[in-house]
C-alpha cells in the first residue's frame, strides 16, 4: 500500500482532525482549519485509513503544510 499526504490548502489554526486508524473516503473531511473566522474543511484526496496525524489542535499551519498521512 502507498501513503498519501494530506496538506493544508490555506494558512490558519487547526480546530479538529481525525484519529489514527479512521477509515476515510475520497472527499471526506479529515481536518478543519479556522481561517478568517471561518471553519474550512480539508477533504481526503483518496480512500484509505489515517496512518499518522502530523498536527495538533490549535497548531498554526501554513498553506501546503502536511497535516496527516493516509495509508491508501
Amino acid at each position: 500500500m502507498a501513503d498519501t499526504t494530506v496538506t493544508a490548502e490555506l494558512a490558519g489554526r487547526v480546530i479538529s482532525t481525525l484519529d489514527v486508524g479512521i477509515e476515510v473516503g475520497i472527499g471526506d473531511d479529515v481536518v478543519f482549519i479556522e481561517s478568517m473566522k471561518m471553519e474550512i474543511p480539508v477533504a481526503s484526496p483518496a480512500n484509505g485509513k489515517v496512518k499518522s496525524v502530523l498536527v495538533q489542535i490549535d497548531d498554526m499551519v501554513e498553506e501546503g503544510q502536511p497535516l496527516l498521512v493516509l495509508e491508501t
